[in-house]
């Protein structure tokens, strides 16, 4: 097990899937998966997506964003509105209950960081944070 704890990338997967694991537990009780949370989560942060923009971001496979909005959409947590520029395109919008929702789950998220996180110091998790984000925004962009 120590050769492969000596590969980052192996490392690194491993640690997303504990991650994906632990987040999925957690959201169970809400009927929703850590791509449902995805979604909502880039939705809080712009005003509107077009589907094929949330499939680029979030690397999600086209039909598999279509699914994701629907189960969105039937608990209230995004709707699709005419696009403001082409009436002809459909957005996805976060909705105030999808908000409540992201608020509603804030500390039991950062539960799940902390479980994952345990063995590391705060300014050992500022440092890696730091350090992840960095990677994510010139690799994952």
């Amino acid at each position: 097990m120590r050769a492969l704890h000596a590969d980052t990338g192996y490392l690194l997967y491993r640690l997303g899937l504990r991650s994906g694991q632990l987040f999925n537990t957690f959201l169970q009780e809400s009927g929703l998966r850590l791509r449902h949370y995805a979604v909502l989560r880039f939705l809080a942060t712009c005003e509107g997506a077009l589907q094929r923009e949330l499939s680029a971001r979030l690397g999600y496979d086209p039909s598999a964003i279509v699914g994701l909005v629907d189960d969105l959409e039937k608990l209230g947590f995004a709707e699709r509105r005419p696009a403001p520029e082409d009436r002809r395109s459909r957005i996805v919008v976060l909705t105030e209950d999808g908000r409540a929702f992201l608020r509603d789950t804030d500390q039991a998220g950062r539960r799940v960081t902390d479980e994952l996180l345990t063995p590391l110091a705060p300014g050992e998790r500022e440092t890696l944070h730091t350090l992840l984000v960095r990677v994510a925004e010139n690799r994952l962009a």
